[in-house]
């Protein structure tokens, strides 16, 4: 409700009555809200409505016009009804009729106002109980608007239907039908009798005809919400609308009763009487369209296939008794020259065939049909309806095959498989034109038939025998073995495995005789053929006698020496597991394309438990020699495998895999790289076997890798793996963890932590932090500096790891416990002697976040602006649980490194201050602003990492929530004053500018780049620091400069065309792309122009100075790039990664010295481009004709237009021979 009526606020200056008086009449409703401390709920708008509606209309002000005041009071309660809850809208529903009801009448001639009234009765009417709608004021209501539903003004009939079939798809439970429906059912009804009664005519501009097109158009959504008893009066009234001849009728109402239909057979609540259909059909097949009249046809026709489909589910005998003479009635439309007429057609004979098949109709219909099917296939009447006889095929197939309706030995099978042929045969011919329909309609008899009975009538003919019998090859199947089908696996064993050998066999015979291109058409095909392995894994049957010891010899061959084909193999070793676990535990929605039972699912999953181990060996090893990049789909496999070893074979792979991480890990001091990484192996290893592994193992690996030997490696792999097994197992709960002795021991290893190691040891944290018991809060303190300086890290995951972990530990502090400060590592001798330091104090948020402050008195730059940042985050964290008290100490403390000389501590304290006048409440900020301010301005002449720019956003913020005049009388000294008013006068002119905007006609909508991350959007996003730039640039420019470059900018991207190389648009041309424009043409000589000429010999002259006299300007001009590069490359600059997410620069010592030289490289650079421009060469030969822009040369005095150099002036230059020019020179 807010965000509708902030579009309305706006417009109270604007120069339109209609939108003025809303504006108006809702801020002074808001006016009084606030006079009256009124909270502004939905409620409260809509009893004020009401009550300023009671006056206009005692006040007798019923004037309708723009400008006036009841049309803006109907509006606003329109807006604000939907958002009213439905109690309070019952309570006052007397109210609303006593006050809107008597308004119908004279709304009628004013549309605006009238849509307003229908809004609110939509929101009224739908909220109302089965009593209220009983009421005379609300029956009378709705009676006027059904009424204009047949409206002539489009909106009005617009928001009337949407408003009669709101309320009619919303029926009060425990009801399925709306207790209105009757009642629109019968006006509907009485309204067609009228139509019928008086002919409407064959124009459609008429009055009478346009009524009855309207009705038709309020029956389409609303016709399905109707009782059924009323579908058969209905129907006959629609069924008589086309004897009247008008087309626009006809269609309309073929329209409706096709939805209808189609609604029926898909719901059976709205399934129609068995006398209602068969006359339904007998009236429809009376009166055929001509096979031309495409707007009449598609609708008749789909009329026929959807009432048939509604007859089936009422009475499938009977149907299937009139599927012959409706297939004779609607099979010439496929001759039709128009693609919608003969697309309706396939569709509708689809639901026949469907008919057919579900009523298991006499074998003779079917076979007649798909004779049918295979004559017009070869008939020349039908040559431009191939394609949709295609479809037809692939439907055909669907519904006789799909979900194993039917088997091949029966007659109708055969036919359609000799049907499946011919198609075949036609996909090979040459001059056939509709070969992607003929794949598709392949497609389907693959996925339906299966590769086993498909290639056995259309046989691949791929290799050399073949062709040397001339028979045609079939490679366009392999692509279509990628798909579920019911043949088994035992087909793709003793028919493509053999062939795929074969293949292997004559790739390498062309290889090894140099025929390369050969060679890669052999291992395509063999490509192909293994990607259709995945296919034949889908719950297969008899997988035991499949799944021999040669066939897994084979795949295991594979795996190891064929990378390419590694991927399918992969895939299909894996859905040969999770295919028949998921069929066996009865997962809903499992695709089983060969039909497989629970039962044989069941034996299936117990015999590959059989070869698990054996299968687990192989993959160890392959995972063990692919890339790290490639393990992910090994990884997989090795999943679903394990989920069905027993516990015995996983313990024994448990251990085979531990042993081996034993052999290397020892030597990893001595061993080489190829050894650790076989110790990194291992442990991804475990990691994919840690769901499957029993408690006690799990106990061992967790004492395992929380020693020295994995958290203490040298090699970074092994930290890491060591960490994230140690968290997941935290996070499984199978191992009892003591959470206070793990946190010492990690503790204790922290010396040997390497940085790569770091975002996987703040996870193990955050783990923990929840284990720690109440009575143990005294650990926490001791992870609070490591957390706090992960904060700085150069990692993006290793700083969100550190922030995860910081706010871990206050979510733990805020839920209680005591914090033993006797036990604290680090309390001194001094502190214990005070006797009140070593009472226990409770854990709060409060007692957390001065821990947290505990770093500020840090030794470093670096520890204290890191603390700042986590102070930043707790505060925006936990910005409700903190106290006043606490906030504002933070505040008090927080201002005073404003006044720190180190740049990397003011820029956290930046953000901190940015963030707090974001969060803290206005209060508690005010009383620091005499503070605050001075500080703020000390830093805003400061460019180096965009200081001026971040003060000057956080003093924008400081305006939104404070008066002008608070902030400017902190400020202190007329220097600093005047950057508030640069400020202030920015911000008013960022104003002038959005309503400028806004008055357009066109809108154009603002985007907000976001970091992805609300706590970054606050610290570092800024629409005021992107847009500082532009205004700054734009500040010295003049109004009518700023105009020509924003015109340029919306011409948008065009391709800059080359004259010396022709387009290519295929390839390069992102580097033609220009944002320039095109305006510019070029004219004859229009370059010529420019040059001087010789009066004598009509040769240009060209002064080469003014191409080397742009050079200084040039260089001069270097500069104003060095901001942005600075931000780059400074050891304090940060980017944004591809997610938005902020990553600081590495703070190195090249790039510290690169700092320090900067000013120094910028001058050295400058004087050695002016040195170049000092040393000039002589002018070359030929030097006069050079064309500055190609401008060619100038005829002139009969002088033809050629370049050339005399004999005289070559003989002049001397230098050499080398330098000579000839006549004839050799080529």
């Amino acid at each position: 409700m807010e965000q509708a009526l902030a579009k309305i606020r706006i417009h109270t200056s604007s120069s339109l009555p209609h939108q003025k008086t809303p504006a108006l009449l809702l801020s002074a409703l808001e006016s009084t809200f606030k006079e009256q401390k009124t909270e502004p709920s939905s409620t409260a708008y809509f009893a004020a409505l009401l009550t300023t509606l009671d006056g206009t209309l005692q006040k007798k002000e019923l004037s309708l016009n723009d400008g006036d005041v009841l049309p803006a009071e109907l509006y606003l309660l329109a807006l604000v009804a939907p958002f009213v809850s439905t109690p309070v809208i019952r309570t006052n529903l007397s109210t609303i009729l006593t006050f809107t009801a008597p308004l119908f009448p004279s709304l009628l001639n004013h549309a605006p106002a009238l849509r307003s009234q229908l809004s609110l009765y939509q929101v009224v009417l739908v909220s109302l109980d089965r009593s209220q709608l009983e009421t005379h004021g609300i029956r009378q209501a709705f009676a006027s608007i059904l009424q204009l539903t047949v409206d002539p003004r489009p909106k009005v009939r617009k928001k009337a239907t949407e408003v009669v079939k709101e309320v009619l798809s919303k029926p009060l439970p425990p009801l399925l039908i709306h207790p209105y429906a009757e009642r629109v059912a019968e006006w509907s009804q009485s309204a067609l009798a009228e139509i019928n009664k008086n002919i409407p005519p064959k124009s459609k501009g008429d009055s009478e005809g346009e009524s009855a097109i309207h009705l038709l158009a309020f029956l389409k959504p609303t016709i399905s919400k109707f009782p059924p008893s009323s579908y058969s009066n209905l129907t006959g009234l629609l069924l008589n609308l086309p004897r009247l001849g008008n087309p626009f009728l006809s269609q309309s109402a073929y329209a409706i009763l096709s939805d209808l239909f189609s609604q029926s057979h898909e719901d059976d609540a709205l399934a129609f009487d068995e006398e209602v259909l068969p006359q339904v059909l007998k009236t429809v097949m009376a009166f055929p369209p001509a096979k031309t009249d495409t707007t009449l046809a598609p609708s008749w026709i789909l009329l026929l296939g959807n009432a048939m489909a509604s007859y089936n589910v009422v009475h499938s005998d009977a149907c299937s008794a009139q599927v012959g003479s409706v297939w004779k009635t609607l099979w010439p439309f496929l001759e039709s020259s128009s693609a919608s007429v003969r697309k309706a057609t396939v569709q509708s004979l689809d639901q026949l065939a469907r008919c057919i098949v579900t009523a298991n109709a006499s074998t003779l219909k079917m076979d007649d049909i798909v004779a049918q099917v295979m004559k017009a296939l070869t008939s020349v009447s039908h040559a431009r309806a191939i394609p949709d006889l295609l479809s037809l095929t692939s439907a055909l197939l669907t519904s006789s095959y799909g979900k194993g309706k039917r088997t091949l030995d029966d007659v109708i099978g055969q036919r359609l498989l000799a049907l499946v042929v011919q198609i075949g045969k036609l996909r090979t011919a040459k001059a056939f034109e509709y070969k992607e329909a003929a794949d598709d309609t392949l497609s389907t008899a693959m996925r339906m038939l299966g590769p086993e009975v498909l290639l056995n009538v259309l046989p691949l003919n791929l290799e050399p025998e073949d062709r040397q019998a001339g028979l045609e090859p079939r490679a366009f199947l392999l692509p279509l073995l990628a798909q579920p089908h019911p043949s088994p696996l035992s087909h793709f064993v003793s028919y493509f495995v053999p062939l795929s050998e074969r293949m292997f066999d004559l790739q390498q015979k062309a290889e090894n005789e140099g025929r390369q291109s050969e060679s890669k058409v052999w291992n395509v095909l063999i490509s192909q053929i293994w990607a259709g392995f995945p296919a034949y894994c889908h719950a297969t049957p008899n997988i035991e006698g499949t799944m021999d010891a040669s066939f897994s010899q084979l795949v295991s061959q594979l795996l190891y020496g064929q990378p390419e084909l590694r991927s399918a193999v992969l895939r299909g070793l894996r859905l040969i597991v999770e295919s028949n676990v998921a069929l066996s535990n009865s997962v809903p929605d499992t695709l089983n394309p060969s039909g497989l039972t629970d039962e044989q699912a069941s034996h299936n999953v117990t015999f590959l438990r059989t070869q698990a181990e054996s299968w687990l060996a192989v993959l160890f090893n392959v995972f063990g020699t692919v890339g790290r990049d490639a393990r992910g789909p090994v990884g997989d496999v090795i999943t679903a495998w394990a989920s069905i070893t027993s516990e015995q074979e996983i313990h024994k792979a448990y251990i085979k895999v531990v042993d081996l991480l034993k052999g290397n890990i020892g030597q990893a001091s001595s061993a080489s790289g190829n050894e650790e990484n076989i110790s990194a192996t291992a442990l991804d290893l475990l990691l994919l076997l840690l769901p499957y592994l029993s408690s006690a193992d799990l106990t061992v690996l967790f004492q395992n890798c929380l020693s020295p030997e994995f958290l203490c490696a040298k090699d970074n792999a092994l930290q890491k793996r060591a960490y994230k097994i140690l968290t997941r197992l935290a996070e499984s709960g199978k191992v009892t963890i003591d959470s206070e002795a793990v946190l010492k021991e990690l503790d204790a290893l922290s010396e040997g932590l390497t940085s790569a190691a770091k975002k996987d040891r703040f996870n193990l944290f955050a783990v923990l932090i929840p284990l720690i018991p109440s009575s143990a809060m005294h650990l926490i303190p001791s992870m609070i500096p490591e957390a706090v300086l992960g904060t700085k890290e150069t990692s993006d995951k290793a700083r969100n790891a550190a922030f995860e972990l910081i706010i871990a530990m206050g979510q733990k502090m805020s839920q209680g416990g005591v914090v033993k400060r006797d036990m604290l590592e680090e309390m001194d001798e001094d502190s214990a002697v005070e006797g009140q330091l070593l009472h226990p104090s409770t854990a709060t948020i409060d007692e957390y976040l001065t821990m947290v402050a505990g770093g500020l008195a840090g030794s470093t730059p670096h520890m204290i602006s890191a603390t700042i940042t986590a102070i930043s985050r707790l505060v925006f964290e936990f910005k409700d649980a903190l106290s006043n008290t606490m906030k504002n100490e933070i505040f008090t403390t927080l201002i005073v490194f404003l006044s720190s000389a180190n740049r990397e501590i003011v820029k956290s304290v930046l953000g901190y201050i940015k963030l707090s006048i974001h969060t803290y409440p206005v209060d508690l900020v005010q009383p620091h602003l005499k503070e605050l301010v001075p500080a703020l301005l000390t830093w805003s002449h400061d460019h180096k990492n965009h200081f001026k720019s971040k003060v000057r956003h956080i003093f924008e913020r400081l305006l939104r929530r404070f008066s002008w005049e608070e902030v400017y009388s902190a400020a202190g000294e007329e220097e600093a004053s005047k950057v508030l008013v640069n400020i202030k006068k920015r911000k008013e002119r960022a104003k002038r500018k959005k309503a400028n905007k806004e008055d357009d006609d066109e809108e154009v909508p603002e985007t907000k780049a976001t970091a992805g991350d609300a706590f970054e959007d606050i610290l570092y996003g800024s629409e005021s620091e992107v847009d500082a730039s532009v205004d700054d640039e734009g500040a010295g420019r003049k109004p009518s400069q700023l105009r020509t470059k924003s015109k340029k900018q919306s011409q948008g991207m065009r391709l800059r065309l080359d004259d010396d190389e022709p387009m290519d648009l295929l390839q390069g041309v992102a580097s033609r792309i220009t944002s320039a424009s095109s305006n510019r043409r070029r004219k004859p000589g229009q370059d010529a122009a420019h040059f001087k000429t010789d009066e004598d010999t009509g040769k240009m002259v060209i002064d080469q100075s003014d191409d080397e006299d742009a050079v200084p300007h040039q260089v001069s001009n270097d500069v104003s790039g060095t901001a942005y590069r600075e931000s780059i490359t400074s050891v304090d600059g940060f980017t944004r990664g591809p997610n938005g997410r902020v990553k600081f620069n590495k703070d190195t010592k090249k790039r510290r010295r690169d700092n320090e030289d900067l000013d120094m490289m910028d001058v050295d650079e400058s004087d050695r481009n002016h040195n170049k421009q000092k040393r000039k060469t002589g002018p070359k030969l030929g030097h006069e004709f050079k064309a500055k822009r190609a401008g060619g040369d100038v005829k002139k005095g009969g002088v033809d237009p050629y370049a050339y150099v005399t004999l005289s002036q070559a003989s002049k230059k001397g230098g050499g021979r080398k330098n000579r020019i000839g006549v004839a020179d050799k080529r």
